[in-house]
């Protein structure tokens, strides 16, 4: 049995995009990466945000999150700084900010067709580097093709609600589990890992979950008998 990783996510969050190649980093250096199941699940940040609509990272920070200019700007730089030791080069100046439901649609039909970290990764591109609206049916089509998944089924995923009910369960789930930012990372079940961390502490916990995993499940083999049979 594989040992299971649930990440919750949003298109929009950049930590989640520094996570998400801190936390592959760590797969990277681990002999067992391949026994890993991962599963991207959907959190929004902002659901009020209008997806026929975009706005600017600055004026998202001023309007949305009343911060002033000269707070938003240090906060874009930070991140920005945070980018660069991921890998990750923020071009914040062309972001395009908006409802991401829409993706999360996107990235739950790419379950289907086992690529969801590829989806994943080209959402976060379109969005922090490209520039690109994220909302915008036509994007979300090229980028559903660039991973292999079909254009036609692509367009009814994205612009009917086949797979709302399992958003809406995802973010019931981030409630339930008290996930109150992103990324959130379950480790087996069983262990919480909260935010872009770095990458040897993901490695880490990672390998200690699945240390625990083995061992566990090593215990588990084998008959066993008690007062009234022994059974296998």
């Amino acid at each position: 049995m594989a040992m299971k990783i649930e990440i919750w996510s949003d298109v929009m969050c950049p930590f989640c995009y520094i996570g998400k190649k801190n936390f592959e980093a760590a797969l990277e250096k681990l002999p067992f990466r391949d026994e890993l199941e991962v599963e991207w699940k959907s959190f929004q940040l902002d659901r009020t945000l209008d997806p026929a609509k975009t706005i600017s990272t600055l004026d998202y920070f001023k309007q949305k999150k009343g911060f002033p200019e000269a707070q938003a700007e240090q906060m874009i730089s930070q991140v920005t700084h945070a980018g660069k030791n991921a890998g990750i080069d923020f071009n914040f100046n062309d972001v395009q900010i908006t409802n991401t439901y829409p993706a999360h649609r996107l990235l739950h039909l790419s379950k289907k067709y086992d690529c969801s970290s590829q989806t994943e990764e080209a959402l976060f591109q379109a969005h922090f580097i490209d520039g690109k609206n994220v909302a915008d049916t036509e994007v979300l089509l090229s980028i559903a093709a660039s991973v292999g998944m079909d254009r036609d089924t692509a367009k009814v995923a994205v612009t009917s609600h086949q797979f709302d009910e399992e958003i809406d369960q995802d973010m019931m789930e981030a409630e339930h589990n008290n996930v109150r930012g992103v990324p959130f990372f379950i480790l087996n079940g069983k262990y919480a890992v909260s935010g872009a961390q770095p990458a040897a502490l993901f490695e880490e916990a990672l390998q200690q979950t699945y240390d625990e995993t083995e061992s566990a499940r090593f215990s588990a083999q084998g008959g066993t008998c008690d007062t009234d049979e022994c059974s296998l």
